[in-house]
């Protein structure tokens, strides 16, 4: 996915840093654009970003280089100036969905995908693609051109690869893991700290959870809040859990530290989804003056990124 604290909408800080109004955009438009074709106003949107503490002058800043980069589009409906979600910004959230509200986590029983690379050093831009798509689908390095998954991600991989034009760099391979010792669970699980940092990502979830534990208690024991607080606190949490889970290969849980705050930040996220984002939605809609049907908003959590 920031940000806003859950604490204290606007603060301007989640427990992966100071989040960016790009990330808060791309946000918003994930969650409440694409059931509109993938458009919203200009004056819906810095309203609602005004909501977060950003200026409207950043607001247009920010959506210009959007724009630049291929993620929006600029686009008038019934008069109205706006912008709408550029076919790959599309294919990116969908893509983005499971993963953030319903990842999976790999048994250790179902092996693993190898992406072994070479890329010319003449084509370095095409290296530093492959790279960073291989991270943001989970991959952990083994060696330089060697790179790890759980092997449920074969599938995206081949896809990412064919998707950037990189499938003449790269070969792909299910695999086991066998050692001199037998490949048991304690040898493997200190493999996994080697290929992917889950001390870090352990400390990120704990910092999530102490960012946005207070709020959700507060929620729980029947606090009011109101649809623009429900707004404001759910766009901090989903920006900060968006870019947690890409940080997360999803690897067996055995294979993790004992104390794995992940299963927590989990837990959480879902109940502040299930909490927030019903009233939260009902808030965009007023804002972009809708009319909203009695009963409420339905939270279609498996469509929205």
């Amino acid at each position: 996915m920031n940000t806003v604290s859950a604490q204290e909408p606007g603060s301007g800080a989640g427990p992966l840093g100071k989040v960016q109004p790009r990330q808060l955009i791309v946000t918003v438009y994930g969650l409440y654009a694409r059931d509109t074709d993938g458009w919203m106003s200009v004056a819906s949107l810095i309203q609602l970003l005004a909501d977060l503490d950003v200026e409207a002058p950043t607001v247009r800043s920010c959506v210009s280089r959007l724009k630049r980069a291929g993620l929006l589009e600029a686009r008038s409906v019934s008069g109205a100036a706006g912008y709408r979600i550029s076919s790959e910004t599309e294919r990116i959230l969908r893509d983005g969905d499971p993963r953030i509200f319903a990842a999976r986590r790999a048994t250790v029983d179902e092996g693993w995908v190898l992406v072994v690379f070479s890329v010319p050093e003449s084509e370095r831009a095409r290296r530093h693609t492959l790279r960073t798509q291989l991270t943001r689908l989970g991959f952990g390095s083994v060696t330089a051109g060697v790179w790890i998954a759980p092997g449920h991600v074969h599938d995206e991989a081949e896809s990412m690869l064919a998707r950037h034009g990189l499938r003449a760099y790269a070969d792909l391979f299910r695999a086991d893991y066998l050692s001199a010792g037998g490949g048991d669970a304690d040898e493997l699980a200190a493999k996994v700290r080697s290929w992917w940092d889950t001390d870090r990502l352990q400390r990120l979830y704990v910092d999530f959870l102490a960012a946005h534990r207070p709020m959700a208690e507060r929620i729980a024991t029947g606090a009011p809040v109101t649809d623009r607080q429900a707004f404001t606190t759910y766009i901090g949490v989903l920006t900060d859990w968006r870019r947690l889970v890409y940080l997360d290969p999803g690897v067996a849980r055995e294979l993790l530290p004992g104390e794995w705050s992940g299963t927590h930040a989990r837990e959480l996220f879902d109940e502040m989804h299930a909490r927030l984002a019903g009233p939260a939605h009902r808030h965009v809609e007023r804002v972009r003056g809708r009319r909203h049907p009695a009963g409420g908003l339905s939270e279609r959590p498996s469509g929205r990124s």
